[in-house]
């Protein structure tokens, strides 16, 4: 799926704060935070915030990793 270092890497990456993430992925910014700290969220919602990043240029590869591709 995503992890919270993922996270924090494409949002660094593409400028990006946590309330412009959380506005784009529906969700609230608490979850972005959440998923940021290592906690635990449905695989649902880490789907829904994986496609948000990929739509804005946003590769996620295997080891951690991301590449911005915008």
């Amino acid at each position: 799926m995503i992890t919270g270092l993922q996270s924090r890497m494409a949002r660094a990456g593409l400028g990006l704060g946590v309330r412009d993430i959380s506005a784009m992925a529906k969700v609230s910014t608490q979850t972005i935070s959440r998923l940021e700290a290592g906690d635990e969220l449905r695989d649902r919602t880490l789907a829904d915030i994986r496609r948000t990043y990929e739509l804005v240029g946003a590769e996620f590869i295997d080891d951690n990793g991301v590449r911005i591709i915008r």
